[in-house]
């Protein structure tokens, strides 16, 4: 490859490699930012799998395939950028080991070799750099492939405490609407209001949660989540001033949440209760039409 061809596909190498870091970075420590690679590919695969579950009953793996695919999606971007990189240089800036025929080296399939096994950190040893600068560049991969796996480590464990207080909330729900009065006490109003405020910025810091979809109803918030939309209505028409206030709190935290909903994923429009029901029809589950949210009847 001629040098000014070699080094321009250098170039182009390290830009694909920026890319993945920037959006690596955007994703785990600043997942609040909007746009970026992960944030696309997550909603375009949870709309595949929304087609899926309707077909095969599968939206729940929504989730984990979103998450599996933007890890999938970075470890593709840095090999391609990587093997840019290495590839022009080949194999005059690289010391192969014995055994290793240095005629005819050179290939695609060799920078893209090195490039794998450096990531992985596997250090075979086998192709060695030896130009000055790839000496720091191959560690830097090395280093970046090690970050990558702990920070996908950690992401996952990120998670699923988000998910365990967004089904515990929906639980809590849904044991209000089977046996709790009309209108429950104030401070009952005020604490799901609460937990209707850990969800919302859940959602804000961990965007992938959305994603993840639940088989049971119980659990399921999506589902249960009018049923907030029921009190916040019933308490505002209290005669009593602590439930009407309690009840006009949760109204409001339900406008946000149904907010950053409809900005972030939904993009409906609409009353809070038009964004409950959207919310609940993109997981697949069940609800009354936006006109019939009211008290549950008995029976």
């Amino acid at each position: 490859m001629g040098s000014a061809a070699g080094w321009g596909a250098t170039a182009v190498g390290a830009v694909l490699v920026l890319l993945a870091l920037r959006d690596i970075v955007h994703t785990l420590w600043h997942p609040s930012s909007r746009g970026g690679l992960s944030r696309r590919l997550m909603h375009v695969v949870w709309r595949a799998a929304r087609r899926a579950r309707h077909r095969q009953r599968l939206g729940f793996l929504g989730g984990p395939v979103t998450m599996g695919a933007v890890v999938l999606a970075w470890v593709l971007l840095l090999v391609l950028g990587w093997t840019l990189v290495y590839w022009p240089h080949l194999p005059e800036g690289f010391v192969y080991g014995s055994g290793l025929e240095t005629a005819g080296r050179g290939r695609l399939i060799d920078a893209v070799y090195l490039s794998i096994v450096t990531l992985a950190t596997l250090g075979f040893g086998d192709i060695v750099p030896e130009s000055s600068w790839l000496r720091i560049a191959v560690p830097v991969q090395a280093l970046i492939g090690f970050v990558l796996l702990t920070a996908a480590v950690t992401w996952v464990l990120q998670v699923y405490p988000a998910l365990s207080r967004r089904r515990a909330l929906a639980l809590r729900l849904a044991l209000l609407d089977r046996t709790g009065p009309s209108v429950p006490d104030p401070g009952v109003l005020r604490e799901v209001a609460g937990d209707l405020v850990r969800v919302r910025v859940d959602l804000t810091q961990h965007a992938e949660t959305y994603y993840f979809g639940d088989v049971e109803p119980e659990t399921a918030l999506p589902r249960q989540l009018p049923v907030a939309l029921r009190l916040a209505d019933a308490a505002r028409s209290c005669p009593d001033d602590a439930v009407r206030s309690s009840g006009e709190y949760l109204a409001l935290v339900l406008e946000d949440l149904t907010g950053v909903l409809d900005r972030q994923f939904l993009h409906r429009g609409g009353a809070v209760g038009d964004l409950v029901a959207a919310y609940a029809d993109d997981h697949g589950h069940p609800h009354p039409g936006p006109g019939s949210v009211g008290p549950r009847s008995p029976g």
